[in-house]
């Protein structure tokens, strides 16, 4: 059991490590690390936990770790996948806090974040392709990411709109429950 929560603190700490641009950016570390390399949650788990983090308080990878090492050791496996995913962050952010002013005003800086944030977007869209492929599976499938798409540029672009995702996963749980029971119906 040892062995394990050690397991589940190192490679969470290993994501949290790797990861900048906040949580949306540890989506496809963690699916390369909890699904590819320790075969911990299938890519429909890590969908499910991914949709449920999304719907709960807190940053969705930390949620999802919580979820992850629950699967694996339970309550104490949560706790430690947890604390390891925040770890770095805490290292590093208290390590920086205190030099962060004298620096973030340097052009040198400002390039780094901006090349950063590039490369964040891109590893999140290559997230965002893979759990494409796993979850639009057919024409219901397609019709709520179509519909979801079109409603989050909707809030997104519109002024005064303020929706909250959960708003977004919830709506597109009724649609599914709807869409597959009218498409079983048709068989």
């Amino acid at each position: 059991m040892l062995k394990k929560l050690w397991q589940l603190f190192l490679t969470f700490a290993k994501v949290g490590v790797m990861t900048f641009g906040g949580g949306y950016a540890m989506l496809p570390i963690l699916q390369r690390e909890v699904v590819e390399n320790r075969g911990w949650a299938s890519e429909e788990d890590l969908t499910d936990y991914f949709a449920i983090g999304q719907c709960t308080p807190g940053i969705i990878a930390v949620n999802t770790a919580t979820f992850v090492g629950q699967k694996q050791a339970g309550v104490i496996g949560g706790i430690v996948a947890t604390l390891g995913i925040v770890f770095p962050s805490l290292v590093i952010i208290t390590a920086l806090a205190s030099v962060i002013e004298m620096i973030d005003h340097l052009a040198v800086v400002q390039n780094a974040f901006a090349g950063i944030n590039v490369c964040v977007g891109i590893l999140i869209l290559n997230s965002v392709v893979k759990l494409f492929k796993k979850a639009v599976v057919g024409k219901a499938t397609l019709v709520i990411f179509l519909l979801v798409t079109l409603g989050a540029l909707a809030a997104n672009t519109l002024p005064n709109v303020n929706v909250s995702p959960v708003v977004f996963v919830l709506l597109a749980a009724v649609a599914g429950i709807v869409l597959k029971n009218l498409e079983g119906k048709k068989a």
